[in-house]
């Protein structure tokens, strides 16, 4: 890390600084490093939001509607898309869809086909006025994330974009890359889940990839990993991040066998899983998945 100039003292200070003095001052025993991310968060979301729906504002469309006309430019099915496939896509429930919806309809920005008995069968499609303000509000919006961001340098953002992307997998899931072969047979918890199951079991927090599901067969079943083992390391690399491992796996470039540390109640072994091989069992059992919140999980 390069050393700062002599008179680092003078670089500004944001009001999450003058918070964690704060608490510095009255709790030195707390460790309050974690607020310096997580409510810096928190703050410029909150002013990225207000600059955003003030741009929407202009344009005579709220926040809500405009993910909806983005939503249906995108995918641009034949014949308009589902109502269903819009929940799917914004990850709302039936009765939030239906009230985005009215509200375009009513505004002439789209029309909802007919629909036989259930409203969540009807497609969706944009009218002339909605196609027309997408058009226009879309390169304004885009200008104006470009503006957010000037305080950024293009390398900046790229880093803050990846470190962003890391946090995110870890709650969403994650795509495998489309090359990766299913090489280990695992579905993972992500680490934050790990240590707050562990705790509720009375074990001390690990950070690592919790083991949900074992596919019978393969190579993790054949290395004898087991549900509820939490891997911490593979070659050396700590496993706080899915990406991690799929990082040591292509440092081993389908050849030989990863070393995986792992932590069992509170045990510690060190296990080698061969990779190459997508094994030739059966998809995990019920049993072996029992439990499962796939919002936040990583099949590998």
């Amino acid at each position: 890390m390069p050393e700062r100039p002599a008179d680092h003292a003078c670089i500004p200070r944001d009001s999450v600084d003058q918070l964690l003095a704060a608490w510095e001052a009255a709790r030195p025993d707390l460790d309050f490093a974690p607020v310096a991310v997580v409510s810096r968060l928190g703050r410029v979301r909150a002013h990225v939001d207000r600059e955003v729906e003030a741009l929407f504002a202009r344009h005579g469309i709220s926040g809500p509607g405009f993910a909806v006309l983005v939503t249906l430019t995108r995918l641009q099915e034949p014949g308009g898309v589902p109502q269903r496939r819009l929940m799917d896509e914004l990850g709302l429930t039936s009765g939030t869809v239906s009230v985005r919806i009215d509200r375009l309809v009513a505004d002439g920005l789209v029309a909802r086909g007919a629909a036989s008995g259930d409203r969540r069968n009807s497609r969706i499609t944009l009218t002339d006025a909605g196609r027309e303000l997408f058009e226009r509000i879309v390169p304004a919006h885009l200008d104006n994330e470009r503006r957010l961001l000037a305080a950024l340098g293009e390398p900046e953002r790229e880093l803050l974009a990846d470190l962003l992307r890391t946090l995110l997998v870890e709650f969403e899931g994650s795509v495998p890359p489309p090359s990766a072969p299913l090489r280990l047979g695992l579905t993972l918890a992500p680490a934050h889940v790990a240590i707050s199951m562990r705790q509720a079991v009375g074990l001390p927090p690990v950070a690592g990839l919790l083991v949900r599901g074992v596919e019978e067969g393969g190579p993790a079943a054949a290395a004898g990993i087991q549900r509820g083992d939490v891997l911490r390391e593979a070659d050396g690399r700590a496993l706080t991040a899915i990406g991690a491992l799929y990082a040591a796996i292509d440092d081993r470039a389908g050849e030989g066998a990863v070393a995986l540390v792992v932590v069992r109640a509170v045990e510690e072994l060190t296990l080698p899983v061969r990779l190459g091989a997508r094994g030739t069992g059966e998809a995990p059992s019920v049993a072996a998945t029992a439990g499962r919140t796939a919002r936040d999980e990583h099949t590998i």
